[in-house]
């Protein structure tokens, strides 16, 4: 799987993912105490969904375009608000998406004053895109470096409070097992610490071998969020979308529980379109 981000931006699975960044950013921000978010893989920031990458795919009309023009419940409205928002400050009033934020700039947009934000970038024109992004931004760090250094290197952050967001390209073999074992490495590190690992749902199998890898890990608290939008297709394909959440706070799963559905709603493409939230470890996981 490809997964130069330009030509996924704003999909099904951006809107999961950053629904989910959204609402941790904002727990955190309940206590007036200063916290850190770092994004192990940050890409480019912004990104033009008019440009001939976005255009060749389309994939945002279904995701991003289609929760934009959407009519949602009242309380799943209330829990979205933050991303939304987000995404509206990047586009004229009015004027409809035509442009889509990444993690760094999602996450940015939510902070308070004393919070800070670390992007880690390997890509070197990315890197230097996403530095310009920032640029004269003090609570930014943009830095080029191989995000799953960045799970050592970067570790406890000084603010002991935080999340880590781990969305890696899947353009290469062997990113369920840098997931398992990066995670493992980064909870020895800040074992108090927030992290949240996106992976992608196109062979079943390689998924259900990742859960239980994590479940095996030792780790005490593990929440895994599955979002498909359709039932498994004869030929690979991305049915759905994944997020594991490890420390996650305690409303987050009456949450999810009230936005899923909606967004399910919305986004879903057959009536085989499924979610669910399931504790992998810790709280109500199974034995």
């Amino acid at each position: 799987m490809n997964y130069r981000h330009v030509y996924h931006a704003g999909n099904f699975a951006d809107v999961i993912k950053h629904a989910v960044l959204a609402r941790l950013v904002e727990y955190l921000k309940r206590k007036d105490k200063a916290f850190r978010v770092i994004d192990t893989h940050a890409g480019i920031g912004l990104y033009d969904l008019s440009s001939d990458e976005a255009r060749k795919t389309g994939e945002w009309h279904d995701g991003i375009g289609r929760l934009m023009d959407a009519v949602l419940p009242s309380d799943a409205a209330e829990l979205l608000a933050p991303y939304l928002d987000a995404v509206r400050s990047v586009n004229a009033g009015g004027g409809g998406v035509e442009k889509y934020p990444g993690s760094p700039l999602i996450a940015r947009h939510l902070l308070r004053k004393q919070d800070r934000l670390s992007a880690i970038e390997l890509h070197p024109e990315d890197a230097k895109t996403l530095a310009g992004l920032f640029e004269g931004d003090f609570q930014t760090r943009v830095t080029e470096l191989d995000g799953w250094l960045a799970l050592g290197a970067h570790l406890p952050p000084k603010e002991k409070r935080g999340l880590v967001l781990v969305d890696p390209p899947f353009e290469i073999g062997g990113e369920f097992d840098r997931l398992v074992e990066g995670l493992k490495k980064a909870h020895r590190r800040w074992p108090g610490g927030i992290f949240a690992l996106w992976y992608p749902v196109k062979d079943r199998k390689a998924v259900a071998a990742f859960r239980q890898a994590l479940a095996d890990a030792g780790i005490l608290k593990i929440m895994d969020i599955e979002f498909y939008i359709r039932p498994p297709s004869s030929e690979p394909c991305l049915d759905g979308t994944g997020m594991v959440v490890v420390n996650p706070p305690y409303q987050l799963e009456s949450e999810l529980r009230t936005m899923l559905p909606a967004l399910s709603g919305i986004l879903a493409e057959d009536a085989g379109a499924r979610w669910s939230v399931e504790w992998l470890a810790g709280e109500t996981a199974a034995s």
